[in-house]
């Protein structure tokens, strides 16, 4: 197979299944919306099943849906079968995954089901099989020839089950209102968590670790606060603890290049007057892009009586994994 032939062969997988995702749109019906309401008004859980290739996108729709706000689990057919069904409760609504509609582990929990008096949502691509006419609900992923050149291995069918899947979360999400926040919530332990979550006030330095000098402070001193406190930079302030400027590494080499000598030299006559400043109630990640946007590596967090209460380096954000990749 030449390599033409290997590049033509790929190409013609991600039209077959672009078409087939594109027609999905005629899936998008009053069943579906049925399901959604269903769903959303349900007290219970959704639980997914499926068998094989099914069961794998059942899991992802699972995620999907536990990570937007609908609670959601995976019910293994056989595990159902010898034991498992008793995690189902009559609020839970049960959504079964089958191309054919007549997977024998699928059919063979029909009964069971009914019996729980749980409502029965089935996707399927026949709307003919026992399961779409045992559900309640049918939602229709029917395609025109998979992507497999045999029309054998799930390929089109199951990228179309997963996009019908997403298309039920996305629906939820909005249905129940789920903002940035809740997702932050659900998400606090990756970078997007902590882009979304993290507060200035819970990572800034504080208390006796912010480098401060007044601003009658020699420069010599100056260079030891800031040599000591590790951020390369410290604030300047007045006599009653208001912050008047910054002195950074860069302030101290400009200095130097015009004079070798810092003697008589304050810290009111290197300073950067109006530095950049944010309060503590912003998200980190605001406080990095506007670090990024100023081209800048400190920022001095104040108070509302502009006194200074934390500092923030720029290395310390990008440590914590809040720069978007």
């Amino acid at each position: 197979m030449t390599a033409d032939r290997i590049i033509q062969a790929g190409k013609e997988v991600i039209r077959i299944e672009a078409e087939a995702v594109a027609n999905l749109i005629n899936s998008i019906d009053n069943q579906f919306a049925k399901a959604v309401e269903v769903i959303y008004n349900s007290k219970g859980r959704v639980i997914f099943s499926g068998m094989g290739k099914s069961g794998l996108v059942a899991r992802k729709i699972v995620a999907t849906l536990n990570s937007t706000g609908t609670a959601a689990i995976f019910l293994h057919p056989t595990d159902a079968l010898h034991g498992d069904l008793g995690m189902v409760r009559k609020d839970d609504i049960v959504i079964l995954i089958s191309k054919s509609g007549e997977s024998a582990e699928i059919v063979n929990l029909l009964p069971m089901f009914k019996r729980l008096q749980v409502v029965l949502i089935a996707m399927t691509a026949n709307p003919k099989s026992s399961l779409a006419k045992t559900c309640d609900i049918l939602l229709n992923i029917a395609v025109k020839e998979e992507a497999c050149p045999h029309d054998l291995a799930p390929t089109t069918s199951t990228t179309v089950t997963l996009v019908l899947g997403d298309a039920l979360s996305v629906a939820l999400l909005q249905k129940n209102g789920f903002t940035v926040e809740d997702f932050a919530f659900l998400h606090p332990g990756g970078s997007l968590g902590k882009r979304l979550s993290l507060k200035i006030s819970e990572i800034m330095i504080k208390d006796h670790n912010i480098p401060i000098v007044e601003e009658e402070t020699a420069i010599k001193d100056a260079i030891l606060e800031i040599t000591s406190k590790r951020l390369g930079a410290t604030c300047v302030v007045d006599q009653n603890g208001i912050l008047k400027g910054i002195i950074t590494d860069g302030d101290l080499r400009r200095m130097l290049e015009k004079s070798l000598s810092i003697n008589g030299f304050k810290a009111r006559d290197i300073m950067t007057s109006n530095p950049k400043i944010l309060e503590q109630d912003y998200l980190a990640s605001f406080a990095l892009q506007k670090m990024e946007n100023h081209k800048i590596t400190s920022l001095v967090i104040i108070n509302d009586e502009k006194k200074p209460i934390g500092m923030i380096h720029l290395h310390d954000l990008i440590n914590l994994g809040l720069q978007q990749r």
